[in-house]
């Protein structure tokens, strides 16, 4: 598919707060919400602003392990429990790993693309602070391939994974300047943090954020290659928002300056079963922005603002690079100079990104499509940027880079 057969916008979007390890309300010892509460609270901020799900067509939300972390499964038909109305619709849930958001909005794109519904309230969803830290590293395992790959992997699998990632991109591009850029992912992610009230780092009061994002690796204690300040935290949160044609956007009383149009969509997959072929490089992640770009007709020197999925640290660089932002290996001098950063040449993250925001991981990607289109239509509040350009691009990333889904949109 070259262009977008017709125009197709996102509008109403809404996110609940990240809530775990850093947030001062969070406490592993008192009884906290679960799914239902947070499906309710971002369902009905997003319809809020369009009064209702009575012109809602249909739904779908993004989860990945709800029935491991809560035991709960058939979370389609749970969404109704946002608003009366969404009773005898189509409802749905789709999973891809950390790409669960990315693969809703996906989903409810293809519907109104298909003229089967004009406004679709995509959703994500993920609470997982119910278990020990070791038993959800276990249960986001799932993410990789499990029966090839969980017994001869680290306890903490994907820290696993992402550490090999780092240690190679280290060895061959060179240890302290990859140490020195991944610290400085981590201070931007928490800066931007600070300005997003709903982040999970909000409160994070660290001085010296480079200082401590220099924490040396200790393999015997968590990685060889990662510290814990380089690790996206363990979440609890949803995201919403719709998905709408030009009809289902003014059928709902919205103006053409509340919506941003989606311009351009790519989604690849990679071999399940099969390792990177060079844990350098997000291979699939590229081709994912390559397709959504070219589907735009734009290059990627014309988005204003960017979501990548940083899991991890490296994770961001890596992101980088496979943006077109920078070359193979160059990723760190693009984020040792600030181009990243709000000021920069290619702002990113903005509300704190996985590391700064937090990851719940079904709602990741629907959360970073609230933030492109917060900030493309100036809702972005507090850490609101000044944008040059019309265009934004996001990633949503599933496992070690096994399932992508990346979107171009423009206001």
């Amino acid at each position: 598919m070259k262009r977008m057969p017709k125009p197709v916008y996102l509008a109403a979007g809404a996110y609940t707060v990240s809530l775990g390890t850093g947030r001062k309300e969070f406490n592993p010892r008192i009884p906290r919400p679960g799914l239902e509460h947070y499906i309710q609270e971002a369902g009905r901020a997003a319809l809020a602003q369009v009064n209702g799900a009575t012109n809602v067509d249909e739904g779908v939300i993004g989860n990945f392990m709800a029935a491991r972390f809560n035991k709960q499964g058939h979370l389609g038909s749970l969404m109704t429990i946002v608003d009366p109305a969404l009773e005898g619709k189509p409802m749905l849930r789709v999973e891809g790993a950390c790409a669960s958001g990315g693969l809703a909005l996906a989903s409810g794109l293809k519907s109104v693309l298909s003229g089967l519904a004009d406004t679709v309230l995509v959703m994500g969803v993920e609470v997982q602070n119910t278990v020990k830290a070791i038993y959800c590293a276990d249960f986001l395992a799932g993410a990789g391939w499990f029966s090839g790959e969980r017994k001869a992997g680290h306890t903490y699998f994907f820290p696993g994974k992402f550490s090999d990632r780092a240690g190679a991109y280290a060895a061959k591009y060179g240890t302290e300047r990859t140490r020195q850029a991944m610290a400085n992912w981590y201070k931007s992610a928490v800066e931007h943090a600070r300005l997003n009230p709903l982040a999970q780092e909000h409160t994070n009061a660290v001085k010296d954020l480079v200082a401590q994002g220099m924490t040396p690796p200790d393999a015997k204690v968590f990685m060889e290659h990662l510290n814990l300040f380089d690790c996206s935290k363990v979440s609890d949160g949803a995201a919403a928002i719709l998905v709408c044609s030009e009809e289902g956007y003014q059928r709902l009383g919205l103006k053409r300056s509340d919506v941003v149009e989606i311009v351009g969509y790519g989604h690849a997959v990679a071999n399940l079963c099969q390792p990177p072929a060079d844990l350098t490089a997000l291979e699939t992640s590229k081709a994912a922005a390559t397709a959504a770009r070219t589907m735009a007709g734009v290059t990627p020197q014309d988005m204003g603002v960017h979501e990548v999925h940083d899991c991890f640290t490296i994770t961001g660089i890596l992101s980088l690079e496979a943006l077109g932002l920078a070359g193979p290996g160059e990723g760190p001098d693009l984020v040792l100079a600030g181009e990243n950063g709000r000021s920069g040449r290619f702002p990113t993250n903005t509300s704190g990104g996985l590391v700064g925001y937090g990851h719940p991981t079904g709602a990741t990607g629907v959360r970073m499509a609230v933030d492109l289109w917060k900030q493309l239509t100036g809702r972005a509040g507090d850490f609101q940027i000044p944008l040059a350009k019309e265009h934004g691009i996001m990633v949503s990333m599933g496992g070690n880079d096994k399932t992508v889904v990346s979107l171009v949109v423009k206001r």
